[in-house]
């Protein structure tokens, strides 16, 4: 059999602007590539229920894509040494090439691969592909790496612009005679008893397509009033990019020298850098999504959990507006809008006096944009044990927070119409009772920290 390319994909499903394809095309070989189904190695995460959705309907757009081109996309399933190793032998393949990723377990699994593969004499390399800047190449004047967002960002600006995005081939030979391939249904990633996805199948239609499209939609249509009309849930002016970023199916080059030369970025890049710094952060704390990041919180006094209250906010049956909405735009459509997702981690951990990992836990199984940086990043965050600057007593009122970014009630009125009524439901706790009772517990915080 002659030798072959192997391409391994992983958050970058997409055929434009993937340095990993366009290193395996220049060679002028047949181009075998491969996605692994890896949810066996230590330490790698499984998929939660809303990220299989999206990640069976964004692999067979790409098979479609890659099929138009000559290509075939070999399914696997297993660890991902054991599996990209297989694929090696089974395609005769002489070089190896994949995107970076920046999560602790992820880096070791590619840095070992990479190191056993060289040592057998197969070529392999790895590329910079879903971060602007990478983690390591941003420091501090010290050298170390950056805690605060704003000079975080700062820095980043300081560097040379981001690289130019790479052409989509038009043609990807692939091999003659292709590998074995798992069949993409039977991983069963798609629910079925029972189907809960219609909404995720009425609101979003993955893969790199549709991702192009909504990003020449987003700086046609809405990027003029994104500044002023983002925290407006109901103003339609965000994005919706976040997926399509968080699988790969358009890439942050593409995303930022698009916008750069619309001459209207403004706000929308530093938007960008947020996305950045989180996995900054990771890259520095590979346990993001189960440990305090600011190790004093590790004395906060978690009361002891009340099944029905997590329950209550999980369903969007809090009886507080704002966040009700909230949970169940989550849990209808796989996603929710910025502002009240603050609105409604603030609620669980602050007025709740819940753990944050568990609203991590519940927004990783039903999101379709959750990835392995910015969703434990973003609930650190506003839980006040994160990279922030503020303190921990900064609490959304989420009564003042609809009365501000939803004054006409047009985003409650669509997802919970009941709350607008003359007999609107009982809130499950007191905002202010509850507020007072967090920053009692913050206390003991602040003690530890001068301890």
């Amino acid at each position: 059999m002659p030798s072959t390319s192997l391409v391994w994909l992983r958050d970058d499903l997409r055929l434009a602007d993937n340095p990993a394809l366009r290193a395996a095309l220049d060679r002028d070989d047949p181009v075998t590539v491969l996605y692994v189904l890896d949810e066996e190695s230590p330490g790698i995460r499984p998929l939660g229920g809303a990220a299989r959705w999206w990640l069976h309907h964004s692999l067979s757009s790409l098979a479609e894509r890659l099929a138009e081109r000559g290509g075939t996309l070999v399914l696997r399933r297993g660890p991902a040494t054991r599996e990209v190793r297989k694929a090696v032998t089974d395609a005769s393949a002489t070089a190896v090439f994949w995107n970076r990723r920046y999560g602790g377990p992820e880096r070791a699994i590619d840095a070992d691969l990479k190191a056993s593969l060289r040592a057998d004499g197969v070529e392999a390399a790895s590329f910079a592909a879903s971060v602007l800047f990478e983690p390591w190449t941003v420091q501090t004047g010290t050298g170390t790496h950056f805690s605060v967002y704003s000079p975080f960002w700062r820095a980043c600006l300081n560097q040379p612009a981001p690289r130019p995005p790479l052409p989509e081939p038009r043609e990807i030979p692939g091999p003659r005679h292709p590998i074995a391939s798992d069949d993409l249904d039977d991983w069963g990633l798609l629910p079925t008893h029972p189907d809960w996805a219609g909404g995720l199948r009425e609101t979003w239609e993955p893969g790199e397509p549709a991702a192009r499209r909504r990003l020449r939609e987003f700086l046609d249509d809405d990027l003029d009033g994104y500044g002023t009309a983002r925290d407006q849930p109901a103003a339609g002016a965000t994005s919706l990019l976040s997926p399509r970023l968080r699988w790969g199916e358009v890439s942050p080059y593409t995303v930022w020298h698009e916008a750069v030369d619309s001459g209207r970025a403004g706000k929308f890049l530093s938007e960008l850098g947020w996305r950045e710094f989180a996995w900054h952060t990771l890259f520095h704390f590979p346990d993001l999504a189960t440990k305090n990041l600011r190790r004093e919180f590790d004395a906060f006094p978690w009361p002891r959990l009340k099944p029905s209250h997590l329950e209550a906010w999980q369903r969007g049956r809090t009886g507080v507006a704002l966040v009700d909405a909230g949970m169940r735009q989550l849990w209808h459509t796989g996603y929710m809008h910025n502002r009240v997702r603050m609105v409604t981690a603030s609620f669980l951990v602050k007025n709740l006096l819940i753990d944050w990992r568990h609203g991590e836990e519940w927004f990783w199984d039903t999101l379709v944009d959750a990835d392995g940086a910015n969703n434990a990043f973003n609930w650190q965050w506003v839980a006040g044990s994160g990279a922030d600057a503020a303190p921990y007593f900064r609490v959304f009122n989420p009564e003042l927070q609809a009365k501000k970014f939803d004054a006409d009630g047009h985003y409650v009125r669509e997802w919970a119409p009941e709350h607008l009524t003359e007999n609107p439901p009982e809130p499950i706790v007191d905002l202010g009772e509850s507020r007072k009772a967090a920053l009692a517990a913050y206390d003991v915080v602040k003690g530890a920290a001068r301890a």
